[in-house]
């Protein structure tokens, strides 16, 4: 378990659920009754370049073909409920599981929209639509898969942006 206030818990959360619901305005003004708490990380707000920054790291690590490595890119208590899979993944090592074999099919992903939201100073989100080319494993054929994604991000104590929640569901309309 981190170090994570069960207050920041609780803003972080409901800043997601009202994200996905499509209502910013009302998750910044949760997320802001918590932007009082002192900091152990930094004194600087986060910028939106760097924000998308974190996307760009993580789809680099899926091109590795290493779950590991993206695995790396979560907190150890990240929750991540993903575009391909019904199981919601609530530690590392059903992330792990998850990539296994999602990179199976060789994803590259491009962002289409994006919407970010600094909370405070530790803590960010990152939403909107993306699209990854897949390659099926077996016959070579590539396919489109375009998706809704929500990132919350964590900074921790040594500086390093972490995942602490991701959400990502194929678009409705396909």
């Amino acid at each position: 378990m981190t170090t994570r206030s069960t207050g920041k818990r609780i803003a972080i959360a409901t800043a997601v659920a009202v994200v996905a619901a499509g209502t910013f305005a009302a998750g910044a003004g949760i997320a802001g009754a918590d932007s009082g708490s002192t900091s152990r990380t930094s004194a600087r707000m986060a910028t939106e370049a760097q924000v998308l920054g974190l996307f760009d790291n993580w789809n680099a690590a899926l091109q590795t073909g290493d779950p590991q490595k993206v695995a790396a890119l979560y907190a150890e208590d990240a929750v991540l409920l993903p575009t391909v899979s019904n199981h919601v993944r609530k530690d590392r090592a059903e992330i792990v599981d998850y990539f296994e074999h999602f990179l199976q099919h060789k994803p590259f992903g491009t962002k289409i929209e994006s919407v970010v939201n600094v909370l405070d100073r530790d803590t960010v989100i990152d939403t909107g639509v993306y699209e990854f080319t897949l390659t099926n494993h077996q016959t070579g054929e590539k396919s489109n898969v375009k998706a809704r994604y929500t990132y919350a991000y964590e900074k921790q104590a040594d500086g390093r942006w972490l995942i602490v929640n991701h959400h990502s569901s194929k678009m409705p309309e396909g």
